[in-house]
């Protein structure tokens, strides 16, 4: 792929996340965008780390974060657990969510619950 296919694809690939929002979908994987896009699985792959420089599940899990930020601090949201509300944000394992929360917050769910709750 050349500058320009990348420029084009990854505006496709952004434009279906945010309408589509398909990393809602805990069964969410790499071969179903792929299909979507109608790319092969390498090339979405591949248009991933070049575009973005993550791996296709930290994309996928980016996206997850900024949901669960979002409903998380929704006083709607606050009779759900922090495992309840990531659930609802497409993680579908308590030890992902934590992992992934912890390396880009650089702290845990709780406390950064504690730290942004009104």
């Amino acid at each position: 792929m050349d500058k320009d296919q990348i420029k084009k694809l990854k505006g496709k690939l952004l434009s279906y996340f945010k309408e589509d929002e398909p990393f809602l979908n805990p069964q969410l994987n790499l071969q179903f965008v792929a299909q979507v896009l109608e790319l092969n699985n390498n090339k979405i792959s591949f248009l991933i780390n070049q575009a973005f420089d993550v791996n296709f599940n930290d994309f996928v899990n980016s996206y997850r974060l900024k949901h669960f930020k979002l409903i998380a601090l929704d006083s709607n949201n606050s009779h759900l657990t922090i495992l309840g509300l990531a659930y609802d944000s497409g993680f579908n394992s308590k030890t992902v969510f934590n992992t992934y929360f912890k390396k880009i917050e650089g702290v845990t769910p709780r406390a950064w619950m504690k730290a942004n709750s009104l």
